[in-house]
């Protein structure tokens, strides 16, 4: 499922797609400078992590000595061929006075950057639920006007697409203190979790936000660690090229738009739309927008593949490039311009801007076709008219805004290509951009908050814990504690038994967190809004956010991530579970017995009737085909079984063995 998730950093978003397009450069350069520069993800007002080495990382002349200051204690560096260098210093207890880090060149030139503060820092990430404002979180209004706390520091990281991982962030990065105007938009998840963190511990908190609404999975995973998925090696290599080569990587994804059509259409090579458009069947387009309101009964609620087309006419022989501009598209496309592949975008309604090769160009009539896919929700070209043009080298503009005209593949059919270096599901693409720039950085964990667009996806598990891995080497810490957001209800109640892509990316999640011994769950089956992907309660969220990570720093990881099946045992007719982390009992809310089980044959399931006492349930009227038990098995179910934290218990499915 893709969701316009990420609507609040749609302009951030905008430029960095825009910078693919134009094959513009990403990474800061590390050029030799007048001074030493520090890189890693420091500035005035940061934090920086308590009991851990503090590493410092930057630029200056090759083989330039470097000292690096912080405090009492400093730090030699001596800068390589490129111009880098890194230095070390010791690890520092929390609190006291707000120090000063200088970098010193030989030549005396200083970088510095003062008032940080040691403390604990967390890195907050995920999808639109963890970059849900705090603003508009439930007593938004009340939450930001009594933020201040200057031993509170937040940092919010652009969203940015890499298409290599990055080694420093496009800017120097702006922390800033706890307050109403650095609060509002911040995650709130993650500053009521740290908010609550500080009360506890009483240290400085740093926060650092790296979300993108609407994201899947694997754009946050180390492509390293990528290769590893089965399938995902070719796309891998593809990234690679397109890093090294924009113009033979796009020749490459144009290959593969050629192997699909000719499977899908059962055509020859040669006959594809891009090469032989009068084959398709089209209809003059009414107007630019949604193609959900064009009127058209086939399209008013249409998600899948639609073909666009226009052409222009050049009176000379072309001198060099050209630039075609297609303005705002929704939301997936793929730009031929006679035959040959020029761009490949992904966004919601972001500009599309490509540049367009000589050798594509010809005297007289060009043809542009445009593959356009969507999946949810409204799909088109977008306009404005005025902003839709082709502009040859060296000569004006040629209006492109009349005489589109679209062709209809087929309804809900998604299987067209996808490029790995789009935002939203290619492959390392926000790791590159908006994690790996953040260094060797100390952390005290990472709360994650993800999974909405990926539901339907088997292997989200294995997909977590490469995130997991990957995201620990870098940050130097195969400890490094991860809390796990569990997906909320979302959805009508269920009336009947039925499967639910929801509940089993939940368990997933679950299996993943087992598996995992420094990472714990935060389960928020009970605090969904039925009508609403993002739910405003993210204060509950917080708090089981900080008991997991309360349990997980005390070693007590069998309570961190609430009441958890143990086991599902065979009785007289009855199955009985067994749970862990519970605290106190287990109640049923509202009700004689807990609802929402399920006992489960080879071939069906049924709900089965409940009692519950201590750590315990029972179920009842058991049959001996019975191989599993589910709880709370649907998008959104009814929940009613809490222990007295109150935790509600994990979505669960297990088998059942003998006694």
């Amino acid at each position: 499922m893709t969701m316009r998730e990420g609507q609040s950093r749609s302009g951030a978003g905008r430029r960095a797609i825009l910078a693919l397009a134009l094959g513009a450069a990403t990474a800061w350069p590390v050029m030799a400078e007048a001074r030493p520069r520090i890189l890693t993800p420091m500035s005035a007002h940061a934090v920086l992590q308590r009991d851990r080495p503090i590493i410092v990382e930057g630029t200056a002349d090759a083989g330039e000595r470097v000292k690096v200051t912080l405090g009492g204690n400093s730090a030699d560096a001596t800068a390589d061929r490129q111009g880098r260098w890194r230095a070390t210093l010791p690890a520092m207890a929390a609190g006291g006075a707000a120090l000063t880090l200088t970098a010193t060149g030989q030549d005396g030139a200083t970088d510095a950057m003062d008032d940080l503060l040691i403390g604990d820092v967390w890195l907050c990430s995920g999808q639109s639920n963890m970059e849900y404002p705090t603003k508009q979180a439930l007593n938004g209004e009340m939450l930001v006007k009594g933020a201040a706390d200057d031993r509170i520091r937040l940092l919010d990281i652009a969203h940015h697409v890499g298409l290599s991982p990055e080694e420093a962030l496009e800017k120097r990065p702006v922390w800033a203190a706890a307050a109403p105007a650095s609060v509002a938009d911040f995650s709130a998840a993650c500053y009521l979790m740290v908010k609550d963190l500080a009360a506890k511990s009483r240290v400085p908190m740093g926060a650092i936000d790296s979300s993108w609404g609407g994201t899947k999975i694997i754009p946050w995973i180390p492509g390293v660690d990528a290769r590893k998925l089965p399938g995902l090696a070719a796309d891998v290599d593809l990234l690679a090229l397109y890093a090294r080569d924009h113009a033979a990587g796009l020749r490459a994804f144009g290959g593969r738009w050629g192997e699909w059509w000719r499977k899908a259409s059962g055509t020859r090579a040669g006959q594809e739309p891009w090469n032989a458009p009068d084959r398709l069947n089209w209809t003059p387009v009414p107007k630019f927008g949604p193609w959900e309101e064009w009127g058209v009964p086939a399209l008013a609620d249409y998600n899948g593949l639609v073909w666009f087309r226009q052409s222009f006419d050049l009176a000379q022989a072309p001198t060099g490039d050209g630039v075609v501009e297609l303005a705002g598209i929704d939301e997936m496309d793929t730009v031929w311009v006679n035959g040959v592949v020029v761009g490949a975008t992904f966004g919601w309604g972001d500009w599309r801007r490509y540049t367009v090769p000589r050798a594509a160009l010809r005297k007289g009539r060009n043809e542009i076709v445009v593959g356009l896919g969507d999946g949810y929700g409204p799909g088109g070209m977008f306009g404005p008219a005025d902003q839709i043009r082709f502009t040859p080298a060296g000569g004006a503009p040629i209006p492109l805004g009349t005489g589109w005209r679209y062709s209809v593949y087929k309804r809900d059919d998604q299987s067209y290509p996808r490029s790995p270096w789009e935002s939203h599901a290619g492959i390392g693409t926000l790791y590159n951009g908006m994690i790996a720039p953040l260094g060797p950085i100390g952390l005290k964990g990472v709360a994650w908050y993800q999974g909405e667009s990926d539901v339907g996806r088997a292997d989200y598990g294995d997909r977590l814990a490469l995130l997991m891995a990957g995201w620990r080497r870098q940050f130097g810490d195969a400890n490094l504690p991860f809390l796990i957001v569990q997906l909320a209800n979302y959805g009508a109640p269920p009336v009947r038994i039925e499967d639910s892509g929801w509940a089993a990316l939940r368990e997933t999640q679950r299996l993943a967190v087992l598996r995992d011994p420094h990472s714990a769950l935060a389960a928020t089956v009970d605090i969904g809004v039925r009508n609403d992907i993002h739910p405003a309660d993210k204060n509950e969220l917080a708090k089981r956010l900080v008991f997991a990570q309360t349990h997980l720093e005390a070693g007590d990881r069998a309570k961190a991530s609430g009441p958890m099946i143990a086991s599902a045992t065979r009785g007289h007719g009855e199955v009985v579970l067994r749970f862990t982390g519970v605290q106190g009992a287990l109640h049923a809310w509202s009700a004689v017995a807990p609802i929402g089980f399920e006992l489960c044959d080879a071939t069906a399931c049924r709900y089965a009737n409940a009692t519950v006492n201590g750590s315990e349930v029972r179920l009842a009227d058991a049959r001996p085909g019975d191989v599993r038990v589910r709880y709370a098995w649907a998008d959104a179910p009814v929940v009613n079984l809490y222990d007295e934290a109150p935790h509600p218990v994990v979505p669960f499915e297990a088998a059942i063995t003998d006694q």
